[in-house]
């Protein structure tokens, strides 16, 4: 059933965008030499600098335009690293408090972890390595679908994307129980730091299935198969989420803000087509993408942000989103209910691996293969 969470970020909920049409985007490195970039966000204390999650293990600094040297951290040592496992999330705690940040990473064990860290209170450019507190631990019995989204909600909370653990068509029935944290995004509560014996986390009351009989409490929606990034727009409160198909179909799926306990349907449909059965599988209790895209187009959607800067105009309100297979960026209307042909706004020949907002909600992605970190503008300014 739907929950609601606290109320929504201040902004123009209703605000789309100005024109029918998204603008052409233009897409310009700032930074290269960076190894195998997933993620990039930035800190409170410090919105001017960029931070990037790299998969090898390392979390970089981008600022004034410039990779500093040295790692802010580095847990290379400790991450299994390559396909679709190592360090694949990176969010930091929107009070400030400590610097505290929080990484998602494929452990040499081969599980998937959820931990914190602080920065260095003498040295903001690094981080406490000795600070490290494990939240969540999830074994994972394959090396792909493994999810790896961090983000923060304005309700204070942290959401999670998990995969379904890997394997084709689903084959632990993940999407299909909630007795289980994979094919997920979670939701918990990692306010001030937990003492010793006591749980790592807190649930938030008003999670949907936190009386449901057999199910993780930490359930905010379920049936996703590899969510690779989910963002909340900034304005409205919604969340976006980026699934990775199988072999057919890639989606954009939403839930709008505060709306918990949805299923997206995964492994009994793909985007909107069924998988499991031929025939109408549509129910209900499904909740199909806004949009999507079949692998003539590409092969493996990358999310995505909805775009809420000030320096294009012309973008306001439109999702951005890209195909890590062809390097194509496509756009969708954040307001609306349902987009059946995504424009194409840009077309690269990169492998886009993110796509993320810096403080002031201008746009910028990474190249994974090339190793670089982009800025995402409009055509002619």
């Amino acid at each position: 059933m739907p929950s609601s969470a606290p109320p929504t970020p201040s902004g123009s909920a209703s605000s789309g965008p100005s024109a029918d049409a998204p603008p052409r985007l233009s897409i310009e490195p700032v930074v290269e030499s960076l190894d195998q970039p997933v993620d990039v966000t930035w800190r409170p204390d410090d919105p001017s600098t960029l931070f990037v999650a790299e998969q090898t293990g390392r979390i970089r600094i981008v600022r004034d335009g410039q990779l500093v040297e040295r790692p802010f951290l580095d847990i290379s040592g400790m991450v299994r690293a390559g396909g679709e496992q190592g360090l694949l999330g990176l969010a930091f705690l929107p009070s400030g408090e400590d610097g505290r940040f929080f990484v998602y990473y494929t452990d040499d064990g081969g599980q998937q972890v959820v931990a914190s860290y602080d920065t260095n209170p003498d040295d903001r450019d690094v981080a406490a390595p000795g600070t490290a507190t494990i939240w969540l631990r999830m074994d994972d019995r394959f090396g792909n679908h493994n999810g790896g989204s961090l983000v923060f909600g304005a309700d204070g909370y942290l959401y999670i994307g998990t995969g379904d653990g890997g394997g084709a068509g689903d084959p632990l029935d993940s999407g299909r129980h909630l007795d289980t944290l994979l094919a997920k995004v979670l939701r918990i509560d990692v306010s001030g730091q937990p003492a010793d014996g006591d749980p790592a986390y807190r649930i938030p009351p008003d999670n949907p299935f936190v009386s449901t009989d057999g199910a993780r409490p930490e359930i905010w929606h379920t049936g996703l198969r590899n969510p690779w990034r989910i963002r909340f727009d900034r304005a409205t409160g919604d969340l976006w989420i980026a699934d990775v198909g199988q072999g057919d179909r890639e989606e954009i799926d939403v839930s709008r803000a505060g709306v918990g306990g949805l299923d997206f349907g995964w492994n009994v449909m793909e985007g909107s087509t069924c998988f499991r059965s031929s025939g109408d599988c549509a129910t209900p209790e499904l909740t199909l993408p806004v949009a999507e895209y079949d692998h003539d187009l590409g092969c493996s959607v990358s999310g995505g942000a909805v775009y809420r800067g000030t320096s294009h105009p012309s973008l306001q309100g439109w999702y951005v989103f890209s195909d890590y297979c062809t390097g194509e960026f496509w756009a969708i209307d954040a307001s609306r209910e349902r987009t059946e042909e995504p424009a194409i706004v840009a077309e690269t020949d990169m492998n886009i691996s993110a796509i993320a907002e810096d403080a002031a909600g201008e746009l910028y992605a990474t190249d994974l293969s090339a190793g670089q970190l982009l800025r995402i503008g409009v055509e002619g300014g």
